[in-house]
C-alpha cells in the first residue's frame, strides 16, 4: 500500500486496526480491570491510579525485571523512599504484608501477595553501565537502560530526572551474604512469579523492564511483563495489616490523615 500521500498513509496506518504484538496495551481492558498492558523488555509503562487500585505485575517468562517507582499523584515531591521503606519495616526484603512508604512517613502501598523476590539495594540500571557491559544504554537503544527509560515516562507526567529516587525492583534481586557483605544475585523466581500491590494513596506508577543492574548474564536478557489493575478497596484499621506493626500502624495514621 502507498504511504508516500497522506491519504495513501491513512489508509496503511487504519489498516493495521486489530492487529497486536505480543506486548501491548490491552485496549479495551478485560471487564474488571482499570489497565491491562505487556511490557517488553526494555520496555516501560506508566499510570495515575486511583486510591484502592489492586495492581498485579507478573514475570510470563521468567526473565522480566520490573523496576518501580511510585509518586503521590497531584503532589510528586511525595514519593517512594526506599530507605525509609528498609529502614521503619525492619525488612531489607520485602514481601507479602510488608508496605511501601513515602519520605513523609506514609503508605503508598501494600504488598498484598507475592511469589517474587524484591530489591531495595541496588535501583535500576544507567547508561554508563549498560553502555559499558552492553555497548548501549540509551532510551531507544538495544539495550535500554532503566534510569533512561524512567526518564521518559516521568517526563509524561511532568517530572524531571532529579525527581528519581532510588527505585525498587521485583522478580529479579541480590542477598547480602551474611559472611562478607556482597551482593548474592539470586535471579528469577520463575515463570508466572507474581507481585500484586494495594494503592494506599492516589499514585501515579512508573515501570521500568530492564535487566537487573547485577545480572550476571553477559546479553541483554529481560522477558515480558504482565501489568494488570482492578479497583479494589483501601487498607482501614479493621484490616489486619493495618495493626500487624506499631511501626506500619503509625503509617497508616499518617496516611488517614490526608486521606479522610
Amino acid at each position: 500500500m502507498a504511504t508516500a500521500t497522506t491519504h495513501g498513509a491513512r489508509e496503511h496506518a487504519r489498516a493495521q486496526e486489530g492487529t497486536t504484538v505480543p506486548a501491548m496495551p490491552h485496549i479495551p481492558a478485560p471487564e474488571g480491570q482499570t489497565w491491562s498492558e505487556t511490557v517488553a523488555g526494555g520496555g516501560y509503562t506508566h499510570r495515575a491510579l486511583t486510591r484502592g487500585t489492586e495492581l498485579t505485575l507478573t514475570d510470563v517468562t521468567g526473565d522480566a525485571c520490573a523496576h518501580l517507582l511510585l509518586y503521590v499523584t497531584g503532589r510528586p515531591w511525595e514519593r517512594l523512599n526506599v530507605a525509609d521503606t528498609v529502614k521503619v519495616l525492619w525488612n531489607a526484603y520485602p514481601g507479602a504484608g510488608h508496605l511501601l512508604l513515602s519520605d513523609q512517613g506514609r503508605v503508598l502501598a501494600t504488598i498484598l501477595e507475592s511469589s517474587a523476590p524484591a530489591d531495595t539495594m541496588c535501583g535500576a540500571s544507567t547508561l554508563l553501565r549498560n553502555t559499558e557491559r552492553y555497548g548501549d544504554g540509551a532510551p531507544h537503544g538495544a539495550s535500554p537502560a532503566g534510569r533512561e527509560l524512567f526518564k521518559l515516562a516521568a517526563a509524561k507526567h511532568g517530572l524531571e530526572p532529579r525527581d528519581l529516587p532510588p527505585s525498587i525492583s521485583f522478580f529479579q534481586g541480590v542477598r547480602v551474604d551474611p559472611a562478607d557483605g556482597r551482593l548474592e544475585f539470586t535471579g528469577s523466581a520463575g515463570p508466572g512469579a507474581a507481585v500484586t500491590l494495594r494503592m494506599e494513596m492516589p499514585v501515579t506508577v512508573l515501570i521500568a523492564n530492564t535487566p537487573h543492574p547485577v545480572d550476571p548474564r553477559p546479553s541483554y536478557t529481560c522477558g515480558l511483563l504482565d501489568v494488570t489493575a482492578r479497583q479494589g478497596t483501601p487498607t482501614g484499621p479493621g484490616d489486619p495489616l493495618w495493626n500487624a506493626t506499631p511501626e506500619g500502624r503509625r503509617a497508616f495514621e499518617n496516611t488517614a490523615e490526608v486521606t479522610r
